[in-house]
Order: structure tokens, then sequence, then C-alpha cells
């Protein structure tokens, strides 16, 4: 097994997000989509980093070539070692949009802060270094994953990947002195793809240095190691993707309602996309855009049980898959909704219809096929389905208990739904 290097690590780098009191005492710009969370509410800090060092370039499972690199990592973490749950999130950013987005922290960032988890965002993709270094060359200008252009294919990424994980495993220089017990790696989509190419033909050849894996709303290797392996598929991947079966290594979970990139993502966007590119972008789609079925709780969930499968070997729950005809279709009720899969309340005592479909209507607007949709009831509908508010009030609480005890969303996010359904 090859060794992974220690990167060189440099920062946190100054500057400050506009409207910060420091801003006017620093020359430089402030981190690209740096977060809108409250972070002092709950005493967290987010610092940014320069690592650098000599990645390899495989073939086969061999190194054929060793280049250097450099480039970022956005560290979100406890200001105080105390309240840190020991455990590290390391997001592999994703560059669909053509520069980076820390898809797995805005929906669920209050979660990642309430449990002490420390986040940790890696720059690992050209598409993403690229427009760094467009966007601030001041700050990100010397950012390069590609050996000067000798190198194409995000060939490095695996390696720098691999050295972030280890720069948090052996020292507290990426994390102001906290001490990091384990390392997990996530990604989302296009990123779940490049983490199962990375779990596949590169994994094999070096030391591990994650201690588990989540694949969400992407696809995910057979696992076949020690390390589990946890994929969670909104509706809309489940109608591209196949099915596959738990072992005890890993699991899959499909929640019926939800998107690929829904609203809750979308909101947690709109402040950051307004601030650093001057808009927020708007869609043409067939169907209203953007469930509301939060992926996120289920996912703050699966997070939770990752940690602990990775250090105390407790398996997640399993979970009933989405139904599917012989031709892979998703089976639907009468009113559209898919059945089968992790129903949340807001699919299964709902007030709108909240799909994982949707489609462009204008081809420019291509992304509509990641949105889902949302079409709420109207009044009549509403009165025909509750009796009371009351009768909904408690059909909620029925299914937030069960999903609860299940084991498939928080307490902390089934209160928040809770609260939301009592004030409706």
């Amino acid at each position: 097994m090859l060794p992974v290097p220690v990167p060189e690590i440099e920062g946190p780098l100054p500057g400050s997000v506009p409207g910060d009191p420091l801003a006017d005492d620093v020359e430089d710009t402030y981190p690209f989509f740096s977060t809108t969370e409250n972070l002092d509410l709950y005493d967290y800090v987010e610092e940014e980093f320069v690592i650098s060092g000599t990645a390899n370039r495989y073939s086969g499972g061999e190194v054929v070539s060793e280049h250097p690199y450099r480039t970022r990592v956005v560290v979100r973490r406890p200001d105080d070692p105390r309240d840190s749950n020991g455990t590290a999130l390391t997001e592999w950013q994703n560059v669909s949009a053509g520069s980076d987005l820390d898809a797995l922290w805005g929906p669920s960032a209050k979660h990642i802060m309430r449990s002490g988890y420390t986040w940790v965002g890696v720059s690992a993709q050209n598409v993403g270094v690229s427009h760094l270094t467009e966007w601030s060359p001041a700050r990100y200008g010397r950012l390069d994953v590609t050996d000067g252009g000798t190198v194409g294919g995000d060939q490095l990424s695996y390696d720098v990947f691999s050295q972030a994980a280890q720069a948090l495993r052996s020292s507290g220089d990426l994390t102001g002195g906290i001490g990091i017990d384990q390392v997990l790696a996530i990604g989302a989509s296009q990123s779940a793809g490049r983490m199962t190419v990375y779990y596949e033909e590169v994994l094999p050849h070096i030391e591990p240095v994650f201690d588990g894996y989540g694949f969400v709303v992407g696809t995910a290797p057979e696992a076949d190691r020690t390390e589990p392996v946890f994929q969670v598929l909104s509706e809309t991947d489940v109608a591209w993707i196949g099915p596959a079966e738990d072992t005890g290594t890993f699991r899959r979970w499909e929640v019926a309602g939800t998107a690929h990139s829904g609203w809750a993502g979308r909101r947690a966007r709109a402040e950051i996309e307004e601030r650093d590119f001057g808009r927020q972008s708007q869609y043409d789609c067939v169907e209203p855009p953007f469930s509301r079925a939060p992926l996120h709780h289920v996912l703050n969930a699966s997070y939770d049980h990752l940690s602990a499968w990775a250090s105390d070997g407790t398996p997640p729950p399993s979970a009933e898959p989405i139904a599917r005809t012989g031709q892979g279709e998703i089976v639907r009720d009468g009113d559209g909704f898919a059945e089968g899969g992790i129903r949340l309340s807001q699919v299964e005592v709902p007030t709108a219809l909240n799909t994982g479909d949707n489609a462009p209507a204008n081809p420019e607007d291509y992304f509509c096929v990641l949105f889902g949709s949302h079409v709420p009831f109207d009044e009549d509908e509403l009165v025909e389905r509750y009796r009371s508010h009351a009768q909904y009030v408690w059909e909620v609480n029925r299914v937030e208990n069960e999903n609860v005890r299940e084991g498939y969303v928080t307490r902390a996010d089934s209160l928040r739904t809770r609260l939301e359904a009592s004030r409706r």
C-alpha cells in the first residue's frame, strides 16, 4: 500500500466576508462561497487554508507520474475544541455548475453545528479551482491541480482528497487544535461519482485515510472493504440508478418525494449566490420546481449513523426501497406520490404533491430534471384530506414518531417538522 503524505498547510488565509467589521482592515478578498449561516450562534468559525504537495497520476493501479498541486480547503468547526465531537465530514466540493459548491453543508449546516462536527470542503477538481483563480486572482491565482495544464481529467484529484484527509488525521493545523478521531468522506451527485472512482480504482492501492464513506444522490461502489459505505438517494436518483442490496458494509436509503436538488439547498444558497454571482438563477420547468420534502433531514440522520457504524460497528437500520416496475420505473399511487421508500411526514401526511420528477419547459433549463416538483394542494383538497387542523397535526406526529423510532430522522429535525405543522 502506498503511503499518503501529509501536505504542506498555509493559513488560515486572511479576508472577511462583506459586512464583517474586519473587511475594511484587510486588503484580500473573502473565501468564495463563504457561508451565510450564523456561525456565532453555534460558536463556530470558518477558516480557509491552502494545501500543497505532490499527487500521483495512476493507471491500472500503478503510479505513472508525480505532479505538484496547490489547492484550497475550507474548514467550519467549533471555536472551542471542547465542543467538538471529534469527527470531520470531509466533502468533495461539487463542480457541476462550473464552480465549487458545498452541496452537503448548506441544508445540513444546523445539524452539523449542533452535533459538533468539523466540516471540511476540499477543492479537488480543475473546474472549481480554475473558477477560483478567475474569481479572485489575488487570493487564488497560484492554485493549480493540473501541473500547469499538463495533467487533464482531474487525475490528481484523488490524491488531493486523500492528502486533505491525512492532514486532518496528522495534526490540528487545519482545525485550530481540535483532535480529529474520525474522518468521513462525503460527496453529492457528481462528487459521489468521483468518490466512486476513488473507492474502486485508487483506494485498493493506497493506505486508507477515511473511516467511512457517504455517497449522496449519486453512484456508490460495491462495498468490499472494511470501511462502511452509506448511500442516500432521492426519488430523482432512483429513476436512473439501479437497485442494490444491503450488506454488512453497505446501506442504501431511498427517500420518496425528495429531489436530487430540492428546496432546502436552493434556500441555503440564495444569499451566497446573490453575493458571489450577483443573482440566483431562475428556471422555467414543466412543473413548479424544487420539492419541499426535506431530504436533508434523512441525510442528517445518515451522518450520525455512518459515524457510529465506523466507530463501533453499529450498522444503520435498513429501509424499504422505492417501488419500481419490472421495467425499472417508479411506481406511483393515484395522487402521483412514489410508493415505498423512506416516507417523511411531508409525503405521508401531505399538504402538497412533492416528487423527484420534473423536466425543462425551456431546453436551456436542463437542470430542471434535478429539482423535482412541488404543487401545493388547494383549500378544498386539504379539507377533503383532513377533518381539522388537529387531525393533520396528530397524523404528522404519528409519522414523525415512527421515523424517529426507525432512525430515519433525528429528534431535533422531527421537532422542527412538528412545530411547522402546528403553525400551518
